[in-house]
């Protein structure tokens, strides 16, 4: 059995949105680093609004059967929580398929972002990852009209 990108061509064009979540578990001593802005290589939060915009235009280089869509809106908002950061993102475009790859993708991006900000206050004296994870990355909502 081989691959193929589905064939969208017939499909008529219209207005299509996605909004995906996701949330990282961190310890309550990383929230607090991140609140005080001491986070040693700069605000995570700000960096996963911004990565997730990027993750979005490159989808289609990531996932190898998603079509390259001319996106024309990405809304990415990252909330501190008391034990975890939550990432929805929001994409919106008029195409012939959906955008949910678009938004899974930037919420994926900008959790892995926080979590590389954040690593060497996650781990344990071993080395560990112990309580930190990426959890319930989902599509929440997906339109078209």
């Amino acid at each position: 059995m081989g691959f193929r990108q589905i064939d969208v061509s017939q499909k008529p064009v219209s207005y299509r949105t996605a909004t995906a979540s996701g949330r990282i578990r961190l310890r309550r001593e990383t929230i607090s680093l991140i609140k005080k802005r001491k986070v040693q290589k700069g605000d995570p939060v700000s960096l996963a609004e911004i990565t997730g915009i990027q993750a979005v235009k490159k989808t289609p280089d990531l996932l190898a059967l998603c079509h390259p869509l001319k996106v024309e809106g990405t809304n990415v908002k990252a909330v501190l929580k008391p034990d975890a950061i939550e990432v929805t993102v929001t994409v919106s475009a008029h195409e012939k398929t959906g955008v949910e790859m678009e938004a899974l993708t930037a919420v994926s991006v900008a959790l892995l972002n926080i979590w590389d900000m954040v690593k060497q206050y996650e781990k344990d004296k071993d080395g560990q990852y112990l309580t930190t994870r990426i959890e319930s990355l989902r599509v929440t909502r997906k339109t078209k009209s």
